[in-house]
């Protein structure tokens, strides 16, 4: 189907490929959709819901049916659009959403059983029973949902992040695009121009037209060959503008090596398969062109149908002819471009079909006025048309049909930032509305000029203003003369007749869905999206939605601005997960946060455990031990007979200063913090508005206006936000300021009997008990290093949190770890903390879970009386002072089974286990070494009241049934004379 002479790919090198397992070749140049057009291959996949027979419709990113899966195992890469994808010797490409193969695919049944699957049939099939739904309905729906698959390994690949910064952005590479990017790079502006093409030219790549009296594509190469050698200006090829976001800033992204072969291998990875951009652009002009859209007839989706632009698109560019008889149907003078283009390259034009009485005629093709295409023919491949006019209808044999229902501006990154385009009814279609995005100029057609002309002097006028608003002097670049002609098109979204005319071919959406929504009174644009699904596919309707939401106007009596458009969102392409998450391949995308005593940690054979982005030690196994409770209960009694070691630097610290920050604190905890002493600590209870508990710590007072407010791990920054919101709205007037320092601290607990003799060996000045008594703090010298001392407990022994200069972290747990293993001791990890606080009864966020107040706690009388706090008058709410609600309690194993678990359920044991039934929960279970036997946290409805009951501990998951006494939930030394020393 190659024709001689036409493309760019004409003298190109010949390329080897598979499609389906089938080997062929195309040529150097080609994307995988001109190659195989080039072998006469339409069919390449099924559609989303019927699975009707797909073929290639366009020839850029709006592609809503050439989705494909490249290669195989890791390297996997599925729902690639073919006309996009580069053709790379070896490629292997298969067609995606079939089974077996995408000739006879059984679940084209599907089309068969159309009646049953209009729109919305699941809201009205999936509701009843209740009892399908588990059962049938959602693992029917989770094994036919998707296009492409994932192999389920590891990805190879590696991805990249990068960001610019510029004076001008211009996003596409089109007359427009290249007119404004000469101007201002002549000026000398910072300027950078992104095309998501392979090419830079944009629609002068595929047109056959003249520019200051020379081919476009002369002119092209001469801008081009202008632009590259100016060092204030980079050209950035495949790179697709994603999203347009606050102060200028837009996304991008890079296809760095999908055109090439690549090692999957990250040992082997030399170049980035994706980069990620994130640019921040002072102007914008987006020069980003227009998509052709589709008439809606019945059949218009069978393969060999396709857009009038992407046909003359293969012609021009590749070289290639989609068919050998070649009939248009338009209501616009663009698609008789395609026509001659055709007939001038030796392609048989059968006719060009056009809805309007005054189409112009031609010698080079007939052309049948007034009439509109009413149905088509053909099994995997178009065979023949049908033709309604006012002579009736007839049949006219032809194997490729281009169609042009005009064309919709890309106004996608204009409405990111939540602006609705504006209706032209002279060109019938939204356009951008002024102003939309501050910065942004649209400019060509994208703004809805049609013209070469037109859209090269509105890109020499865009970029004339920005070099204005920069204050860049200099003569502006002359505009080159070019075709003018003006834009013409007669409205037509569908043709009238019985049969299924299709709107999104890739989610199966008809012209009678579309009035069926309209007519079960889904007649908002957004409730007929959501009720068809129509645009919400892959393509995210590029081709569809504006003929979509015209029918949608035609039923509902409204007219086109009246109905609206959906809300344009970000990604304009599909992103990767991979390239968003740049930098982070096989660490779940999320940063690493490593304490300053990781590395000996990890010597020491530690397990780590992922507590929010932190990594800590969760035990250090022993030889011998086989499994992490040995370990544990090893740790446990070190703390409990000598003395433990544990880095605590992950709890968050806040440095609060002022003359106000006494008043702060008392305004945040629920306690009193003015009357705190200096050198002294308080445990400290903080509410959220609502009155439920937010989290809980210790503050320390340091100096007159100086504390430290110490939070859990898990709220550190949720504390943090909590005071700048005091600080900012509620108490501005307040004379205080506060900063995060958890990083700037490596703080470590040493804790148990031995505790204050392992300090005093490293202590400048040694302390004891009267010098130093329980919830004391204050500065110390550690061989000579400035640091902090708190004596505080989270264990229930005598212990103290050390802290120094995150810099000395390393040095100092090396050192603690020695003289501890000296005394009998050594390091304890996550699991023996928690074992030690559940004896104590500590809470963590596992009992503060956003559900429960300080009268669940047990923690009412830390309610002050006497000042007012965050929360206080919530808290005292009927329903959250009620005597029935659950209440903190402990528990320990009574019947046979003597294993607790976290998250299990309590009933009362005459009970059913059934919902209505439940008693409470269980929030915290460990065993205890000290004790001999399984322990655990909980609420439990009245449960003061309670104490000295039996209970029903019950874990469908984990199988555990058992009986427990409810006992108080301080197990281990409830007089804290240990922890007093």
């Amino acid at each position: 189907m190659r024709i001689a002479g036409k493309g760019f790919s004409a003298e190109g090198k010949t390329v080897n490929f598979t499609f389906n397992g089938r080997h062929l070749m195309g040529l150097e140049g080609d994307t995988l959709a001109s190659a195989l057009l080039a072998n006469d291959i339409h069919l390449v996949g099924r559609s989303f819901k019927y699975h009707r027979p797909r073929g290639i419709l366009t020839a850029g990113s709006e592609e809503p049916n050439a989705l494909v899966t490249l290669g195989h195992g890791p390297g996997q890469d599925p729902n690639i659009r073919a006309t996009t994808q580069e053709l790379y010797e070896g490629l292997e490409a298969r067609s995606q959403n079939c089974w077996p193969s995408v000739e006879h695919d059984i679940l084209a049944v599907n089309n068969l059983a159309a009646p049953f699957f209009g729109a919305g049939f699941y809201y009205k099939t999936f509701m009843w029973p209740a009892a399908f739904w588990e059962k049938l309905y959602e693992p029917m729906i989770r094994r036919a949902a998707g296009l492409g698959a994932l192999s389920g390994e590891a990805d190879p690949d590696c991805y990249e992040k990068a960001y610019a910064f510029c004076d001008l952005l211009v996003v596409g590479s089109g007359p427009a695009g290249l007119m404004a990017g000469l101007t201002a790079g002549r000026a000398g502006a910072d300027v950078l121009l992104l095309e998501e093409d392979s090419r830079l030219g944009g629609r002068l790549l595929v047109e056959q037209e003249e520019i200051d009296g020379q081919p476009a594509g002369v002119w092209l190469q001469e801008v081009l060959a202008e632009l590259g050698a100016m060092p204030n200006v980079r050209l950035m090829a495949r790179t697709t503008v994603t999203g347009a976001y606050d102060q200028g800033t837009y996304g991008a992204l890079e296809r760095v090596s999908q055109h090439e072969m690549r090692r999957h291998s990250l040992k082997e990875c030399h170049r980035p398969r994706e980069c990620f951009w994130r640019i921040a652009a002072k102007h914008c002009v987006l020069a980003a062109g227009a998509i052709e859209r589709p008439v809606a007839f019945r059949n218009n989706d069978r393969p060999g149908v396709m857009m009038a632009s992407g046909v003359r698109a293969y012609l021009n560019r590749w070289g290639v002819a989609p068919g050998e008889r070649v009939t248009l149907f338009a209501n616009n003078d663009d698609a008789h471009r395609t026509a001659r283009d055709l007939a001038q390259a030796g392609v048989h034009v059968a006719a060009v079909i056009d809805s309007r009485h005054d189409a112009p005629d031609s010698d080079l093709y007939p052309v049948m006025k007034g009439a509109q295409i009413c149905n088509t023919s053909g099994g995997r491949r178009l065979e023949s048309i049908t033709v309604r006019s006012v002579r009736g209808e007839e049949r006219i044999q032809t194997d490729c049909l281009a169609m042009s229902g005009g064309w919709n501006p890309s106004v996608h990154l204009t409405c990111h930032l939540n602006a609705r385009p504006v209706w032209r009814r002279e060109v019938l279609a939204f356009v951008p509305a002024p102003g939309a995005v501050p910065g942004l100029r649209a400019v060509g057609a994208c703004n809805g000029t049609f013209s070469t002309q037109g859209a090269l002097n509105e890109g020499a006028e865009a970029a004339g203003q920005v070099l204005d608003a920069l204050g860049v002097p200099g003569a502006r670049a002359d505009v080159p003369v070019a075709e003018d002609a003006a834009y013409q098109i007669a409205p037509l979204w569908a043709v009238p007749g019985k049969g299924r005319a299709w709107l999104d071919f890739q989610n199966d959406v008809t012209v009678k869905d579309v009035t069926q929504a309209a007519g079960e009174n889904f007649r908002s644009v957004e409730h007929m999206k959501r009720y068809t699904t129509q645009g919400m596919a892959t393509d995210q309707g590029k081709n569809s939605n504006v003929a979509a939401l015209a029918v949608l106007a035609d039923v509902t009596g409204r007219s086109i601005p009246e109905t609206g458009t959906t809300t344009f969102r970000p990604p304009f392409v599909p992103i990767s997960i991979g390239a968003m998450g740049a930098g982070a391949a096989d660490q779940g995308f999320k940063p690493k946060r490593f304490l300053t005593s990781h590395g000996a940690s990890e010597e020491r054979g530690a397990s780590q455990l992922e507590v929010g982005l932190w990594y800590r030690a969760a035990y250090f196994p022993k030889q011998g031990e086989s499994n992490w409770r040995q370990s544990c209960d090893r740790e446990a009694m070190w703390v409990r007979r000598a003395v433990g070691v544990c880095d605590v630097s992950t709890l968050g610290k806040i440095d609060i200063q002022g003359p106000d920050a006494a008043k702060l604190l008392d305004f945040v905890y629920t306690n009193t913090f003015s009357t705190l002493k200096q050198g002294r600590v308080r445990y400290g209870l903080m509410l959220r508005e609502d009155g439920f508990v937010m989290d809980d710590g210790t503050c320390a007072r340091l100096g007159e206006t100086h504390y430290v407010m110490t939070t859990t791990t898990a709220a550190a920054g949720e504390v943090m936000a909590h005071l700048e919101f005091i600080a900012q709205v509620l108490r501005p007037q307040w004379d205080v300021r506060f900063t995060s320092v958890t990083e700037h601290w490596a703080q470590f607990a040493v804790a148990g009997p031995k505790s204050r003799e392992l300090l005093n060996g490293l202590l400048d000045t040694p302390i004891d008990g009267d010098s130093w008594p329980f919830m004391a703090c204050g500065e110390v010298s550690v061989m000579g290093v400035k640091g902090r001392l708190f004596r505080i407990s989270f264990s229930g022994e005598e212990a103290y949190e050390l802290a120094l200069p995150a810099g000395y972290g390393d040095s100092l747990f090396r050192t603690l770890l020695s003289r501890a293993e000296a005394l009998g001791g050594g390091a304890y990890g996550m699991e023996a903390l928690n074992v030690l606080r559940i004896e104590k009864g500590f809470i963590t966020h596992a009992e503060i879970n956003g559900t429960v107040t300080a009268h669940d706690l047990g923690l009412a009388g830390m309610l002050s009386k006497k000042k007012d706090f965050i929360g206080k008058a919530m808290a005292h709410r009927p329903g959250l002072v009620d005597a029935d609600r659950m209440q903190m309690i402990g528990l320990k194993p009574l019947g046979a089974v003597k294993e607790l678990s976290a998250g299990a359920h309590l009933f009362t044991p005459e009970d059913p286990v059934e919902r209505v039934h439940d008693q409470g929960y269980v929030t915290s279970a460990g065993f205890s070494p000290e004790l001999g036997h399984m322990i655990a946290l909980g609420f439990l409805k009245r449960g003061a009241s309670r104490i000295g009951d039996e209970i029903r501990l019950v874990d469908h998951m984990r199988g555990i049934d058992t009986l427990c006494e409810v006992v108080e939930p301080v197990f281990y030394d409830p007089e804290g004379e240990r922890t007093r020393g």
